[in-house]
């Protein structure tokens, strides 16, 4: 299921800023004015996009520090990152 995300990168929008609240985190699109709430595993995933554009770099991180399966891993992974481009806080493109 992994190999969906190859061709994927995924880059934080440049009208997002972001606090960290206690391991939470809230989003906030400047331009539209949409505010995202992410727990502590989406907050990881905030600060990945950020370092890595490449879903699968983010993927085997994500890996690496939780006990969870790949395809649980991989699934949930994408549903946070649809979620936040539907929002439009960030954007994606293929490779």
């Amino acid at each position: 299921m992994s190999k969906l995300f190859l061709p994927l990168q995924v880059k934080p929008s440049e009208d997002v800023v972001w606090r960290n609240l206690q391991g939470e985190s809230v989003l906030l699109d400047l331009k539209s004015g949409v505010y995202f709430g992410l727990d502590a595993v989406g907050t990881r995933i905030w600060t990945l996009l950020q370092d890595h554009s490449d879903l699968q770099a983010v993927l085997q991180e994500l890996l690496a520090e939780y006990e969870v399966s790949e395809e649980t891993c991989a699934r949930e992974l994408m549903y946070l990152v649809s979620a936040m481009a539907e929002k439009g806080l960030v954007q994606t493109e293929s490779q």
